[in-house]
């Protein structure tokens, strides 16, 4: 067990350090990793648990990486790769954020992020690729996926659009099963029952603590405390779905509307510092933190939007072996696989729009999704490479 987890933290610290871009990105290099690299998980295994971390609330990467610590490790592991893949990003928003209250600046990283940012879009391409070829197996998976991009791309909740895509995936794959033969009565119902059930626990504990919330800041606008502070960020971290620019809607209208703890403008800061630093984006919360309430408030705020994903993932990861063997489950966990392989393909889409806007930027992009299918190159080589071409470029 020490080994594994010694080999958990090695891993994860190395892609908190180099892992730039948003989860997706993230996934895609923990995918090439863990399964390519390491053969610690099937495709199959690991499109599972990207299925189950879009269905509970939190930062996607870090669950991500907890879940698969969790299955090397059990729940130590789970926390060792969750806090081993975050603690970069982290430490580098702490010292950044001190020297933005001290200096009042961020340093400039343009010409590499025009460098990197195509990159990791490439690679985020190759990463769909390979899930799609591992995880939709039939003509009508493949219809789920696109049915869920199409969704998303329409404005809905990908949330939402996720858990129909799985139970409606799941009436349909059993619906067809049953024409040719096989399969069980009342698939789509009774995975709509346990699906209704657990957003019901979900949204029970998050109304207690979003009372609790209240209560505090009932008591009038006194200074900002570590209690009211870390309150607020455990709130967020119970409801908190989606990337990291809802992440941002949540911090715009609670610390800067509704308790005046930040001006826009250093939110806008706070969002830059997530964009620039390797990591999950809640190294924004980090930044945050520090501003609202220095070094204690910067170690306040991240514990507590951390702090469920790790409760979320134990409670989660042990049912999902158990679920792929039920053959009402099992259709469920195909759907939903293919639902977040559509997420993923239509993100892609999306980011691209603001982040190939020249020809170089579509080179950059094309070239390294070319060389993340053809070759098993680490991503952490294509991303320095980005980097060094934005630096020659731009």
């Amino acid at each position: 067990m020490p080994h594994r987890l010694w080999e958990l933290a090695r891993l994860f610290l190395k892609l908190g350090t180099v892992s730039f871009g948003g989860p997706a990105v993230h996934i895609a290099t923990m995918q090439h990793e863990v399964c390519d690299r390491r053969g610690w998980l099937s495709r199959e295994e690991f499109l599972d648990l990207i299925g189950a971390t879009y269905l509970i609330p939190g930062p996607n990467a870090v669950e991500m990486a907890s879940h698969v610590g969790f299955r090397r490790a059990g729940v130590l592991g789970s926390i060792v790769a969750g806090l081993a893949f975050s603690f970069p990003a982290v430490t580098i928003a702490a010292v950044l954020a001190w020297s933005y209250a001290r200096y009042g600046a961020r340093p400039q990283v343009e010409p590499f992020l025009k460098g990197i940012n195509p990159v990791v879009l490439g690679i985020m391409f190759a990463a769909v690729v390979r899930l799609g070829r591992t995880g939709l197996k039939s003509w009508r998976l493949g219809v789920i996926a696109a049915a869920v991009a199409a969704a998303s791309l329409a404005g809905y909740d990908p949330v939402w659009s996720l858990l129909a895509g799985g139970v409606l995936g799941a009436l349909f794959l059993h619906i067809r099963r049953r024409e040719n033969g096989t399969g069980a009565k009342n698939a789509a119902g009774t995975v709509a029952c346990v699906a209704s059930a657990g957003w019901a626990a979900r949204a029970k504990a998050a109304s207690a603590v979003a009372a609790s919330a209240g209560a505090v800041s009932a008591g009038g606008a006194a200074a900002v405390s570590l209690w009211k502070l870390g309150l607020f960020f455990l709130k967020v971290g119970l409801v908190f779905y989606g990337g990291g620019y809802v992440l941002v809607a949540y911090m715009e209208g609670g610390l800067v509307g509704d308790y005046g703890w930040l001006s826009r403008e250093q939110l806008v800061e706070a969002v830059a510092i997530g964009q620039i630093t390797p990591g999950p984006m809640l190294s924004s919360i980090t930044f945050v933190g520090y501003l609202v309430a220095g070094l204690p408030g910067a170690a306040v705020a991240t514990a507590a939007i951390l702090l469920p994903s790790f409760f979320f993932v134990a409670a989660a990861n042990p049912l999902i072996p158990r679920l792929r063997r039920s053959y009402t489950a099992g259709l469920f966990l195909d759907s939903v696989s293919a639902a977040a392989i559509g997420l993923m393909a239509i993100v892609s889409v999306k980011l691209s729009q603001t982040a190939l806007v020249d020809a170089v930027g579509w080179t950059l992009a094309i070239v390294a999704a070319l060389i993340a299918l053809r070759f098993k190159i680490a991503p952490i080589w294509l991303v320095l490479g980005g980097a060094a071409a934005g630096w020659m470029l731009f």
